[in-house]
């Protein structure tokens, strides 16, 4: 199988290049930075560029994409309909084009906005929740998500969505404080998206995409207004690895992100979850 992965320079897109590079697939990498992963330079607002890109593909992982800090940066919104929705576009019409039978569009929990607030409990974010987009890169991606919903079922193209948790860099209490309940590790989305990859979907499907947590529905409360007594009533260890560390937990969880659907359809079992980042070997004392 020969995979293009846009974005291929990024966090994510290397991890996956790296995984698919190990499970004996040949990927080509494409972005539009120069790095150990890319083969290729290529802007995906380019049309022309991305359907030669496209010759003798068999599957897109498509990861490319302005984010959320270009966001933050003061990019227009234009910027982020060139990139995230046009170049979606131009990937998924080279897609039919040539042939190629799977796109998977890497998306974000960040879509859901404003839905993720509840002043009284955290929100358990799961794929039923209806997005509320807060700003141009939220309706971006849910737009982009929108384009490969049509190509499933009006081109016959098995795309599906990918929405991924949080995985910038940070500091080690705060990564593992993320962990807990909307981090994802670059290396558990890239096994994710190599599991898709040898998926037929019968309809068009999406997936939230994070670490594993063992709370649930009865946690909620607690969660918000007191996540110590929530956070170590199932990992009772935490509280003596944390004092250890000098660590602080969160003072409040506004939300859960729930993968129990990619558990279940693609096996996902995350393995750099909070428990891995508490492991002895990662205690710095």
């Amino acid at each position: 199988m020969k995979v293009l992965v846009t974005g291929s320079a990024g966090k994510l897109g290397s991890a996956v290049m790296k995984k698919l590079r190990s499970a004996g697939l040949t990927a080509v990498g494409a972005d539009l930075v120069d790095s150990p992963m890319t083969n290729l330079v290529l802007d995906v607002k380019d049309s022309t560029a991305v359907d030669n890109a496209c010759r003798g593909i068999d599957a897109v992982i498509h990861t490319a994409a302005l984010h959320g800090r270009h966001y933050e940066l003061g990019f227009e919104r234009k910027a982020f309909i060139d990139t995230n929705v046009y170049g979606t576009l131009h990937l998924l019409n080279a897609a039919v084009k040539h042939g190629i039978w799977r796109f998977l569009y890497v998306s974000t929990t960040s879509i859901y906005g404003h839905a993720m607030v509840d002043p009284e409990k955290a929100v358990w974010v799961d794929e039923a929740l209806a997005e509320q987009p807060r700003d141009i890169y939220d309706i971006s991606k849910q737009t982009a998500e929108q384009l490969c919903r049509d190509f499933f079922y009006k081109e016959r193209l098995c795309t599906s969505v990918y929405r991924v948790g949080r995985f910038l860099p940070e500091e080690p209490n705060l990564l593992a404080n993320h962990r807990l309940y909307r981090g994802l590790d670059e290396r558990d989305g890239a096994e994710a998206l190599y599991r898709a990859l040898h998926q037929d979907f019968k309809q068009f499907e999406i997936f939230n995409i994070a670490g594993s947590s063992p709370f649930t529905k009865d946690d909620l409360i607690l969660l918000k207004t007191d996540p110590v007594s929530a956070i170590t009533r199932h990992y009772p260890h935490a509280a003596e690895i944390y004092r250890k560390r000098g660590w602080r937990f969160p003072d409040s969880i506004d939300r859960i992100y729930v993968t129990r659907k990619a558990e279940r359809m693609l096996a996902y079992k995350p393995r750099y979850t909070f428990d891995y980042l508490l492991a002895p070997e990662k205690n710095s004392d």
